[in-house]
């Protein structure tokens, strides 16, 4: 073998490991380009059910805000019947 064909094939080794090693590199590069996907994924899916309960939240909170007004009134005429009623008792 001569010279240059040593050269050649040494050149041509080094050109298959440096191959190799880029698509090992681009194998990599692909899985992590998958997992950056699905994590986008994911975190569109919890932003839209984040929303969707705090939608929820808001439409409950005023819910129990009503709730608690309703109370607060049928409280107040509670207290105004009573008031009422020991008014008759004590002038019958």
């Amino acid at each position: 073998m001569t010279e240059n064909e040593m050269t050649y094939d040494v050149a041509g080794e080094r050109l298959d490991r440096a191959l190799q090693r880029l698509e090992a590199s681009v194998r990599s590069l692909n899985g992590r380009m998958r997992a950056h996907a699905r994590i986008e994924a994911d975190t569109r899916t919890l932003l839209a059910e984040r929303a969707k309960f705090a939608s929820e939240l808001d439409k409950v909170s005023a819910k129990a805000r009503r709730l608690d007004d309703t109370s607060a009134e049928v409280a107040r005429r509670l207290v105004v019947a009573m008031e009422t009623v020991n008014e008759v008792l004590r002038d019958a």
